[in-house]
This record gives C-alpha cells, sequence and structure tokens, in this order.
C-alpha cells in the first residue's frame, strides 16, 4: 500500500511544476512560432576547430592547391604519386619482382599502369585473403582531346580540332585562356612532355565565340546546341610563314612546332594532347575558405587519399591498405587503364605473390573480403539553383566529409548501395576519430544522376560506399570546394585506412 503522506507531497510537487510551467508559457509571445533549425547551419564545423588544426588545414589545402595546379592529366597524377610515394619509403612493385624480393608486413610497394593508373600498398600483419581496406579515386577529368589530324587552316586562322572527354556544358568552355598539356611519342620512341599555357610568358590558346550583336539565331538554340561539339576547335595562329602561299599561316604553326617542340605533323598521330583551363588554383572567397580550380572532380579525392595513404606510410598496420588511383571513369571506366580493366586485380596477384601468399582461391577471397571506399565528389546544395536539390538529403559546404549509400539516376539505375552494417561499421570509426560528415544524394530524384567505381569493385563482393568531397559547379571548367571538406574528408580516409 503507499505511503499518504508521501502521496500528497508527490500530487504537491507536481501541482507547483505545473503552476510554474504556465508561468512560463504565458510570458512567451506564442504568435511567433518557434524556427525550425535550417539544415544547412545544423552542423557548424569552422567554429569547432582548435587553432592548431586550422594549421594542418591551411597546410592540407597549401599542398592540394600546388598539386591541383600541376596536374592536369593522368600522366602528371600519377608522376606526382609516385614521387610522394618514393619519398616515403615505397618500392617499384616491377623491380620488387624483377628482382625477386619478398614482401612482408610494413613493407610499401606501388604498382603504376601506362602511365596513367597507380595502386599504393601498404602490407599488414594479417594474410591478405583476409581482405584490404582500398581507397579507389579517379584522376581523369573533362577537357578537350586534339584529334589525330587537328591541324588546319581557314579564313586566315590556324585552328586545332578537338574532341570533347566527360560529360561538359559545351558554352563553358567558349573564351577561356586554355593550356596543353600531354605527350608526343616520336617514332623511334622518344617522348616529348608538353605543357604550353601555365608559365606567364607561355601563349594560351581559346575557342572562339560568336559575337553578341550577331546572335540572334545562336541564342534561340536550346543550352546543349548553343556551342556544338565540333566548334570546340582552339584557336592557335596567325602569322604567315610567307604571305601568297597556300595556308601559310597553318605552316608558320608548324615551323614553330619544328623548331621549339621537335614536332612535325605526322607526330599527332602518335600523341595524347589536352586543352585544359589555363592557370594556377586558387583561393575562393574574401575569407579564403574555398579552393576554385580547374579538375577537383576527382582529383580532390585522389589528393585526400593519397594524402591520408602517405600518413601512414610509418603505421603499423593490421590489415594491407591500398590507394587506387585510376583513369576513364568520366567516360565508363572502359579501356586498358580504366576500372573494369584487369589492372587492379592482377596487381594485388603480384603483391600477393610476392607475399607468398598467392592462390586463385586467395585471390577472391582477398577481393571479396575487402572494405573499400569509392573516393569521388558529390554536388554541394547552391542556394542559387536551390529547385535541385532536396534539402534534407544534399550536400553542403564545409559540412565535412559526403557519404553517397548510392548513387545510380532515377529510381537508383546502375547503382551501387552499401549494406546498413557497413555504413554502421563506418559511422563507429569515423565517431571514434572525431571526423566530421554527412549523407546525401547527388540531387532530386527525377532529375538525373550520376555514377563511379564503385559498382565495378562491388562486383568481387567486397562492402564499397562512395565517399569524398562536396563540389560546387561539378564538371565546370573551374569547380569549388571547401578547405574543411578537404581536410575533414582526408581525416576520414586515414581513419578508414586504420581502424575499419
Amino acid at each position: 500500500m503507499p505511503d499518504d503522506k508521501n502521496m500528497a507531497a508527490q500530487v504537491s510537487e507536481l501541482r507547483a511544476k505545473l503552476r510554474a510551467w504556465k508561468k512560463i508559457q504565458e510570458k512567451k509571445d506564442i504568435s511567433e512560432p518557434e524556427e525550425e533549425e535550417d539544415m544547412a547551419t545544423k552542423f557548424s564545423v569552422w567554429n569547432s576547430y582548435s587553432e592548431a588544426d586550422k594549421k594542418s588545414l591551411e597546410k592540407l589545402a597549401a599542398g592540394y592547391i600546388d598539386f591541383l595546379s600541376r596536374c592536369k592529366t593522368e600522366r602528371e597524377s600519377v608522376a606526382e604519386a609516385v614521387k610522394l610515394a618514393e619519398a616515403v619509403g615505397y618500392k617499384n612493385l616491377n623491380e620488387v619482382i624483377k628482382k625477386k624480393i619478398p614482401l612482408k608486413a610494413g613493407d610499401k610497394v606501388y604498382s603504376v599502369f601506362m602511365k596513367k593508373t597507380v595502386a599504393l600498398f601498404q602490407i599488414g600483419n594479417e594474410p591478405l585473403e583476409k581482405g584490404l581496406n582500398i581507397l579507389g579515386a579517379h584522376i581523369d577529368t573533362c577537357r578537350l582531346d586534339l584529334k589525330q589530324n587537328p591541324l588546319y587552316e581557314d579564313g586566315g586562322l590556324a585552328y586545332m580540332d578537338t574532341h570533347y572527354y566527360g560529360g561538359i556544358k559545351k558554352y563553358q568552355w567558349v573564351t577561356l585562356p586554355l593550356a596543353m598539356h600531354g605527350v608526343v611519342v616520336k617514332k623511334s620512341g622518344r617522348v616529348i612532355d608538353i605543357v604550353i599555357g601555365e608559365e606567364a610568358g607561355d601563349p594560351v590558346f581559346c575557342v572562339t565565340d560568336l559575337l553578341i550583336h550577331l546572335s540572334q539565331e545562336q541564342l534561340k538554340k536550346t543550352a546543349d546546341k548553343v556551342v556544338e561539339g565540333e566548334k570546340l576547335d582552339i584557336l592557335v595562329g596567325n602569322y604567315p610563314l610567307k604571305e601568297g602561299t597556300k595556308e601559310s599561316v597553318k605552316r608558320g604553326v608548324l615551323n614553330v612546332l619544328k623548331e621549339k617542340y621537335k614536332i612535325n605533323e605526322k607526330d599527332f598521330l602518335s600523341a595524347e594532347l589536352a586543352l585544359v583551363p589555363a592557370g594556377r588554383a586558387r583561393e575562393l572567397g574574401f575569407d579564403r575558405s574555398m579552393v576554385l580550380g580547374y579538375g577537383q572532380d576527382d582529383r580532390v579525392c585522389a589528393y585526400t587519399s593519397l594524402a591520408a595513404m602517405l600518413e601512414i606510410a610509418k603505421q603499423t598496420l593490421n590489415r594491407t591498405a591500398c590507394c587506387l588511383l585510376v583513369d576513364k571513369e568520366e567516360i565508363g571506366s572502359y579501356g586498358a587503364t580504366g576500372m573494369k580493366s584487369k589492372f587492379f586485380e592482377n596487381a594485388l596477384a603480384e603483391v600477393m605473390n610476392a607475399c607468398g601468399q598467392y592462390n586463385e582461391l586467395a585471390l577472391r577471397r582477398a577481393l571479396k573480403n575487402s572494405f573499400m571506399l569509392s573516393s569521388d565528389v558529390s554536388s554541394a546544395y547552391d542556394a542559387l539553383y536551390a529547385q535541385a536539390y532536396d534539402k534534407n538529403n544534399v550536400a553542403y559546404l564545409g559540412k565535412g566529409m559526403v557519404f553517397n549509400k548510392f548513387t545510380g539516376a532515377r529510381g537508383k539505375s546502375g547503382s551501387s548501395e552499401a549494406n546498413a552494417e557497413y555504413v554502421a561499421k563506418l559511422r563507429a570509426v569515423l565517431d571514434k576519430d572525431n571526423v566530421l560528415y554527412q549523407f546525401s544524394e547527388l540531387g532530386k530524384v527525377d532529375l538525373g544522376g550520376g555514377g563511379t567505381i564503385a559498382h565495378m569493385t562491388a562486383e568481387y563482393g567486397m562492402e564499397v560506399i562512395d565517399s569524398g568531397v562536396a563540389v560546387l559547379s561539378m564538371h565546370a571548367p573551374w569547380e569549388a570546394t571547401s578547405k574543411i571538406d578537404i581536410y575533414e574528408t582526408k581525416k576520414g580516409y586515414s581513419a578508414f585506412l586504420k581502424n575499419i
């Protein structure tokens, strides 16, 4: 039986609390509803950083801006990755194989294929068949490629014919200063590296546009037709070699190429030359909080993946770590250097063999038991185009690392969707290391979509999810990212490699 005195005391206390609550409510202006917390301001990151954090962030951002400014092709990105890897003790896997050097826990090797794809491995204590922790990004970006017979003259002007690479809005590429990057390979096998337009004294190139005064018909076209692919030819010359001779301006250009670069017209047949926006990446905004640069999809994830991989170089790992930087993602990952090739599988087989652990079943188990982050960018919310996004399911600049549980388009077509158990495991790892992250989708369901290399690695049976940095103006010649997101993504990749 309850005690009557205690019961009375409890009732009296409850009545007092009720009276106090009523007085508080009477003081409130009920005509003003409470403001709902905006998702865009819900998770503030900048103000949570210590001065030491900010210093580390700026150091990483400075390194990234340099990388982005120097490495505008796959070949340049691979060469830089190898240079940085060798500086912390990585060895060329081909040399290990050639010299029959056995690999053991703690060893670090890299494998390059066709100078456009690279895989880095840091051997862990556990047998490789128990799986790897893999960061996989792509290093190809949208650009204009020269055709095989590019040079021609018309109207006293010399042009070079191009074929655009990747998904672009073609009208964005006109009247921009463009630099030429790539290689020309002579019949002798000699490789001539080409970079024109990046130094202060260099010439640049551009795609011309029709003047506004004569554009009435052009402006009636839809955006995808206002500039057509065959109009994306670059202007390269106007100085005739000799007045009165046929194609004198073209001959003048060929004369320059021969004298300065030892290139003749037939050499374009064995060349890989791309036109990319000229100039360095820059800090963006009065507060310098962002980065504006070419090719951030997906070099921002490639750089942070590489930085995370190199950061753990002196640490002891249980599981083998891998950083995979691949080509051809922007055109479907086809070809020998794309993710659909057997490059990664073959490289892993060689590593396992050098560790004395290879057999076909062990290789299959290693692939199946691996965890992977498909390190690729996601769209960032842009208030100027708010109608394209679901505000509750979109990434925001400055809110940390981004995860896309699935990609694809309309009804998840062509997507690779991560298991809930894997997502939960990742959350635990990231929370333990105080990594700030957000989950998003590319945009509203019926507007379109995109893909990554995730579905190709998922075919092995490994756990994989897309993760990376949010980007504004994705696939434009100049894209924008937040320094905070770059730093948090690198932190997240490091935590993944060490602890998943």
